[in-house]
């Protein structure tokens, strides 16, 4: 069943909330304080309020951003939804992306420097500084959603060729691609190690993230973002690595609840489709994927059969995006 916004509404004890990632032409997000007097009161946020009765999320969303800022909303998509669990409430918080809101109105938003229609202190920001300001707890995963892009490469075995391997990332990094995973198995920690000293100096090159699929002790040596935790590596693990960022593979609701317990940033969820490397695997299809991604607190890229013609869908059923090895290697 696809996001429209109007489906998957939460118990009624549980606050709906409709939440939006605005963005501006030069790539900030807009953040407002809290008020002082109300629950996490002097926090930062992201603008929206609660979905009342007979709305759905799309227009909940819409009539909060016309009352708070005067905004008139053109554009919006689904970008991630997070129920958290506070000690004196539970809330879901269903955020969407918005990048457009007309050519009146567009003015207005670039003008929004101080406060809002409430008085509510409003900021700028590029989404890489959003993690030097105070967000409630529920608002974290948002905030990696904001950072992370629409697409996470996973590179092939680059098996003898590394030259030829690395001209072809140097490629994709041109082309965009801004977060890459190193998935090397058929090579030996000395060999990965290198061939990771240079994946990292091209990533760096084009400010992209570099997650390395081995021992999470090698990436403070090569000075990558982060380590990617495979399922074996994963169900292994009884404690966070000390990384920026942590990404897994997952394939159940277990695999998720071990992810969650671990404080991964960002899980891949496979197979959404059928596969040619995994032929005897029944696929989760879409409308299983939704299902799974909700019960992350995560961000979730769908992995599986997918390319880049698959990117709205998976916008449409809860992913941050696609995850592919040839699908975007070769293109």
């Amino acid at each position: 069943m696809l996001n429209t916004g109007a489906d998957s509404r939460p118990p009624e004890s549980v606050l709906h909330v409709a939440v939006a990632a605005i963005f501006d032409e030069r790539g900030r997000v807009l953040i407002a304080r809290r008020p002082t007097h109300v629950h996490q009161g002097g926090l930062w946020e992201f603008p929206g309020g609660k979905v009342e009765p007979g709305e759905t999320v799309r227009e909940a969303l819409a009539r909060e951003l016309r009352e708070e800022l005067g905004l008139d909303v053109q554009q919006a998509r689904p970008l991630i939804r997070i129920r958290h669990d506070y000690p004196d409430k539970s809330v879901l918080l269903d955020v969407w992306r918005v990048d457009n809101f007309g050519s009146e109105t567009l003015s207005v938003a670039l003008s929004i420097a101080k406060k809002g229609r409430e008085g509510q202190p409003l900021l700028w920001v590029q989404p890489h500084e959003l993690s030097d300001y105070d967000f409630p707890a529920a608002n974290i995963p948002i905030v990696t959603a904001i950072q992370l892009p629409d697409y996470y490469l996973v590179t092939p075995n680059p098996d003898d060729d590394s030259p030829v391997f690395l001209t072809q990332l140097e490629t994709r990094l041109r082309d965009g691609i801004r977060l890459v995973q190193l998935r090397a198995k058929t090579l030996s920690e000395t060999d990965y190690l290198a061939l990771a000293k240079q994946c990292q100096g091209l990533c760096e090159q084009h400010d992209a993230a570099l997650m390395l699929n081995a021992d999470p002790g090698l990436v403070a040596e090569v000075g990558a973002a982060g380590v990617h935790l495979d399922s074996g590596r994963l169900e292994s693990l009884s404690e966070r690595p000390d990384v920026k960022w942590v990404s897994a593979s997952c394939h159940s609701p277990e695999q998720l609840l071990q992810a969650e317990k671990l404080g991964a940033d960002f899980v891949m969820l496979s197979p959404v489709a059928a596969t040619a490397s995994h032929p005897d695997i029944v696929p989760l299809g879409w409308e299983q994927f939704q299902v799974l991604a909700d019960l992350a607190h995560c961000p979730v890229y769908a992995l599986g059969g997918m390319t880049p013609a698959d990117l709205q869908q998976a916008f449409a059923h809860g992913a941050q995006g696609v995850a592919a090895i040839r699908a975007l290697w070769d293109v």
